[in-house]
Protein backbone atom coordinates (compact mmCIF):
# COMPACT_ATOMS: atom_id res chain seq x y z
CA UNK A 1 0.00 0.00 0.00
CA UNK A 2 0.96 3.80 -1.02
CA UNK A 3 0.46 6.78 -0.20
CA UNK A 4 -1.07 9.41 -3.11
CA UNK A 5 -2.21 12.59 -3.33
CA UNK A 6 -5.11 13.34 -5.89
CA UNK A 7 -6.40 16.81 -6.79
CA UNK A 8 -9.86 17.16 -9.26
CA UNK A 9 -10.66 19.61 -11.35
CA UNK A 10 -14.03 19.05 -11.74
CA UNK A 11 -16.48 21.29 -14.63
CA UNK A 12 -18.35 24.06 -12.68
CA UNK A 13 -21.28 23.68 -14.57
CA UNK A 14 -21.57 20.33 -12.61
CA UNK A 15 -21.00 21.86 -9.03
CA UNK A 16 -24.33 19.94 -8.13
CA UNK A 17 -22.90 16.83 -9.27
CA UNK A 18 -19.54 17.09 -6.73
CA UNK A 19 -21.33 15.26 -4.26
CA UNK A 20 -22.03 12.29 -6.53
CA UNK A 21 -18.22 11.92 -8.31
CA UNK A 22 -16.99 12.17 -4.56
CA UNK A 23 -18.98 9.40 -3.51
CA UNK A 24 -17.87 7.26 -6.15
CA UNK A 25 -14.21 7.73 -5.77
CA UNK A 26 -14.78 7.12 -1.98
CA UNK A 27 -16.50 3.67 -2.93
CA UNK A 28 -14.11 2.77 -5.15
CA UNK A 29 -11.18 3.28 -2.83
CA UNK A 30 -13.16 1.90 0.68
CA UNK A 31 -14.03 -1.20 -1.55
CA UNK A 32 -10.45 -2.15 -2.66
CA UNK A 33 -9.79 -1.60 0.80
CA UNK A 34 -8.23 1.59 0.66
CA UNK A 35 -7.82 4.32 3.17
CA UNK A 36 -8.86 8.23 2.78
CA UNK A 37 -6.43 10.17 5.43
CA UNK A 38 -7.60 13.22 3.88
CA UNK A 39 -10.42 14.85 2.02
CA UNK A 40 -10.94 18.68 1.44
CA UNK A 41 -13.07 20.20 -0.76
CA UNK A 42 -11.83 23.61 -1.72
CA UNK A 43 -14.57 24.69 -3.51
CA UNK A 44 -14.99 26.73 -7.13
CA UNK A 45 -11.75 28.54 -7.48
CA UNK A 46 -10.21 31.20 -10.67
CA UNK A 47 -8.37 29.23 -12.99
CA UNK A 48 -4.74 31.05 -13.99
CA UNK A 49 -5.85 30.28 -17.94
CA UNK A 50 -9.09 29.31 -18.98
CA UNK A 51 -9.22 25.49 -19.79
CA UNK A 52 -12.32 24.46 -22.49
CA UNK A 53 -13.58 28.36 -22.28
CA UNK A 54 -13.83 28.03 -18.59
CA UNK A 55 -12.41 30.11 -16.26
CA UNK A 56 -13.17 28.75 -12.78
CA UNK A 57 -13.34 25.27 -11.61
CA UNK A 58 -14.30 23.45 -8.43
CA UNK A 59 -11.50 21.81 -6.39
CA UNK A 60 -10.92 18.52 -4.50
CA UNK A 61 -8.00 17.22 -2.72
CA UNK A 62 -7.92 13.62 -1.36
CA UNK A 63 -4.68 11.68 0.07
CA UNK A 64 -4.97 7.99 0.29
CA UNK A 65 -3.48 4.51 0.66
CA UNK A 66 -3.86 2.03 -1.83
CA UNK A 67 -2.11 -0.91 -3.84
CA UNK A 68 -0.07 0.60 -6.56
CA UNK A 69 -2.27 -1.50 -9.27
CA UNK A 70 -5.36 0.07 -8.31
CA UNK A 71 -4.32 3.85 -9.04
CA UNK A 72 -4.26 3.21 -12.53
CA UNK A 73 -8.24 1.85 -12.89
CA UNK A 74 -8.06 5.36 -10.85
CA UNK A 75 -6.45 7.37 -13.01
CA UNK A 76 -8.50 5.28 -16.03
CA UNK A 77 -11.72 6.55 -14.29
CA UNK A 78 -10.45 10.06 -13.85
CA UNK A 79 -9.54 10.12 -17.80
CA UNK A 80 -12.89 8.76 -18.71
CA UNK A 81 -14.86 10.94 -16.75
CA UNK A 82 -16.06 14.33 -18.81
CA UNK A 83 -17.17 15.58 -15.86
CA UNK A 84 -13.19 16.41 -14.45
CA UNK A 85 -11.25 18.91 -16.74
CA UNK A 86 -8.11 18.28 -14.86
CA UNK A 87 -6.37 16.19 -12.19
CA UNK A 88 -3.13 15.39 -10.48
CA UNK A 89 -1.95 12.03 -9.04
CA UNK A 90 0.91 12.37 -7.05
CA UNK A 91 3.07 9.85 -5.10
CA UNK A 92 4.02 10.56 -1.06
CA UNK A 93 6.37 9.20 1.14
CA UNK A 94 4.11 9.65 3.95
CA UNK A 95 0.67 10.10 4.80
CA UNK A 96 -0.84 13.58 4.81
CA UNK A 97 -3.70 14.42 7.46
CA UNK A 98 -2.99 17.67 8.17
CA UNK A 99 -4.91 20.52 6.90
CA UNK A 100 -3.76 21.71 3.66
CA UNK A 101 -1.98 25.31 3.10
CA UNK A 102 -5.12 26.68 0.78
CA UNK A 103 -7.57 25.84 3.14
CA UNK A 104 -5.25 27.09 5.61
CA UNK A 105 -4.94 30.52 4.37
CA UNK A 106 -8.33 30.70 3.35
CA UNK A 107 -9.50 29.97 7.29
CA UNK A 108 -7.09 33.24 8.23
CA UNK A 109 -8.38 35.62 5.47
CA UNK A 110 -12.11 35.01 6.75
CA UNK A 111 -10.76 35.20 10.63
CA UNK A 112 -9.20 38.80 9.42
CA UNK A 113 -12.39 39.42 7.75
CA UNK A 114 -14.41 38.57 10.72
CA UNK A 115 -11.92 40.69 12.85
CA UNK A 116 -12.71 43.74 10.64
CA UNK A 117 -16.58 43.29 11.07
CA UNK A 118 -16.29 43.43 14.51
CA UNK A 119 -14.17 46.31 14.67
CA UNK A 120 -16.69 48.69 12.98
Amino acid sequence: MKYYEIVLMINPDQSDQVNNIIKYYKKFIYKNKGLISRFEDWGRRQLSYPIFKWHKAHYVLINILLKSNLIKDIEKSLRINENIIRYLIIKTKTERTNISYILKSKDESQEKRNDVIKTI
